[in-house]
């Protein structure tokens, strides 16, 4: 697969600042001025463009049949459409977050009613009052359901009947085999939005959070904006994290920058434009003389500066 790069933030993706220089120049400088800038430091790690980890889908135990049909790889299932089929019966994908685990019929009740009943409605079974109850009308609702499944129209929902997931899923194997019994995991499942799976080394735990910035750098060299969306529990020396990125790119490596930390509208100057003073410490030369500065983040090539204002002119090496 293609190499991609992910950056935690700019500033520390791949190549370090340079230094500031030890002395001050001795041939007439090239000039800068200080200017407000916002600096963005992060960190380069490895990832994979894909859609996220892969959930297996079983048979409904106890069910019993062949299996008749299953989708495609890559093949993207929709509230409605038909998961697996056995014995020639659709079993077919809902959406929620309550799996079918119990039979369905007049007089029953819980949320699990209700998810039915939405899922009815957004189908275009109507008729019924959407709620927490399982009445006579919800029951003629799931009949004309049934008759389009190709199922006996009893009106009862048997746990099974359906495959219920928090939405649309991208199916990413397919591990059982048209002509078989109906048992064990008939295929592997992902959602449906590109994510970035990066595992950041633990040093840097603390400065990654839900909703943090960061740039994907693709293989081609064209960099797209991502998003952290999920952080997991910490394994051996890394910890997993999932950024969300635009649709329409390539699978496959990637290299990331995570955004780590950004000071915004502070005063910088170009990093070369530091001198090291005697003692320690920094200066910026201004005119024929220098101006001790304190130093705060550095990023970008720029580094910020305080004890100077903006707009002064200060000297660079040529």
């Amino acid at each position: 697969m293609p190499a991609v790069t992910v950056c935690l933030g700019a500033g520390l993706c791949g190549c370090r600042d340079a230094g500031p220089a030890s002395v001050a120049p001795t041939a007439a400088p090239a000039t800068t001025t200080v200017e407000r800038r916002t600096l963005t430091r992060g960190e380069k790690v490895g990832g994979t463009l894909g859609f996220g980890p892969a959930f297996p889908v079983p048979a409904a135990p106890g069910g019993g049949g062949l299996i008749t049909w299953l989708p495609a790889e890559g093949a993207v299932v929709e509230r409605g459409d038909t998961v697996y089929r056995v014995d020639q019966v659709r079993v077919p994908l809902l959406y929620g977050s309550i799996p079918a685990y119990r039979t369905l019929s007049a007089g029953s009740e819980g949320d699990d009613v209700e998810q039915l009943e939405r899922n009815l409605a957004a189908l275009g079974y109507t008729g019924f009052t959407v709620d927490d109850d399982y009445t006579a009308a919800t029951a003629d609702a799931v009949r004309r359901w049934q008759k389009d499944l190709g199922r006996g129209r009893t009106g009862v929902v048997r746990a099974g009947d359906a495959v219920v997931a928090a939405g649309a899923r991208r199916v990413a194997a397919v591990t059982g085999l048209p002509g078989t019994a109906a048992a064990g995991i008939l295929l592997r499942w992902t959602g449906t939005t590109r994510v970035v799976d990066v595992d950041l080394d633990l040093d840097y735990a603390d400065l990654v959070k839900p909703g943090a910035a960061a740039t994907v750098e693709l293989p081609d060299g064209s960099t797209v904006p991502a998003r952290v969306t999920r952080i997991g529990a910490p394994a051996a020396k890394t910890l997993p994290v999932e950024l969300s990125v635009p649709e329409g790119k390539n699978l496959g490596k990637v290299s990331v920058t995570i955004t780590t930390e950004t000071r915004r509208d502070v005063l910088a100057v170009p990093v070369n434009a530091l001198v090291a003073r005697p003692g320690g410490g920094y200066a910026v030369v201004a005119g024929t003389g220098t101006l001790p500065v304190t130093t705060g983040m550095f990023a970008d090539g720029y580094v910020e500066v305080s004890g100077v204002s903006e707009g002064l002119t200060v000297g660079v090496p040529r």
